[in-house]
């Protein structure tokens, strides 16, 4: 199950270095020391704080898988059904991270750095499981996925999504590029220019974007982060950031309704329209304003 990713780390690290090496080469910035640093210690968070959570939610989907609907069993078959359910599941919550700010708070951290690179890609959240991501997957022990069979396929989609966090890759042929999650649509993901803001949310196949209308090829070579970037490299703030910005937002708000919305509106949402959400920030790059404020981190933004 998550061995499969513990048994991949020293694989990662090693085409870290390859990559920095290949940006050293060609004298490319896709590098910087301190926020590579940064990544680094996301990913060891997000490592130790699995230890504990992964038998957490292992535990919730034993507990569903009891209730069970059917029973499919390890088939080929079987495994094929999971891996579309799964991967279409992956989609909805990576779009609704992006649409709620109460998931995009544990999020914006994959989100955070201004660098495109390997690296960037264990920039992982140490909130996601706490906060409760994983319910989304829930549905799939219902219906009779075992949990070893969901967590396996999860920890694939993961270790899928590493290698497309690279701007070593051009476009791949145009076979791939129209099935798959690849390079060139992951950079439109982490991209925060308006026309690229919350598309393309695919683990690994893109057609769920292309079948929901989320999709957007990449065309101008992006500009990455946040569109208002949070000038740390201290992990407990890259961590914590959003979670603390919208706790002050709750406790500034007048009633219900505004308290409600800063948790589970859209990122950028505010009560007085002083802020942007990426609907806002896309409509006014149409109409020709450029002009963008964001919630205090916000949506790419919006892609692990």
């Amino acid at each position: 199950m998550d061995s499969i990713i513990h048994y991949s780390i020293p694989g990662f690290i090693l085409l870290l270095l390859a990559e920095a090496a290949l940006a050293w080469r060609r004298h490319a910035d896709w590098y910087e020391a301190k926020d590579t640093f940064s990544s680094l210690a996301m990913g060891i968070g997000n490592v130790l704080i699995g230890l504990v959570t992964k038998s957490m939610v292992f535990g919730s989907m034993v507990f569903v898988y009891q209730y069970r609907l059917w029973e499919w069993g390890f088939v080929w078959w079987a495994w094929v059904a999971a891996f579309f359910a799964e991967d279409f599941t992956y989609y909805w919550y990576h779009r609704i991270s992006h649409s709620s700010r109460y998931f995009w708070a544990s999020h914006v951290i994959h989100h955070s750095s201004k660098h495109y690179n390997l690296g960037t890609a264990l920039r992982q959240t140490w909130t996601g499981e706490l906060s409760g991501g994983f319910v989304f997957w829930l549905w799939l022990p219902l219906v009779g996925f075992h949990p070893a069979m969901i967590f396996t396929l999860k920890a694939i989609s993961l270790l899928y999504q590493f290698w497309i966090h690279t701007e070593a890759i051009g476009k791949l042929p145009r076979w791939a590029e129209f099935l798959w999650n690849t390079p060139s649509h992951h950079r439109v993901h982490h991209s925060s220019d308006p026309k690229y803001l919350d598309r393309n949310h695919a683990g690994i196949l893109i057609i769920w974007d292309r079948l929901f209308g989320t999709f957007q090829v990449e065309e101008e070579h992006p500009n990455y982060g946040l569109t208002k970037n949070i000038h740390t490299y201290n992990p407990l703030l890259i961590a914590t950031h959003e979670w603390i910005a919208m706790f002050k937002d709750v406790v500034h708000s007048r009633n219900l309704r505004q308290a409600l919305g800063y948790i589970f509106g859209p990122p950028g949402w505010s009560h007085d329209g002083s802020r942007q959400t990426s609907e806002q920030i896309r409509a006014a790059w149409r109409a020709g304003r450029v002009n963008v404020h964001r919630s205090p981190t916000t949506s790419n933004h919006e892609n692990g």
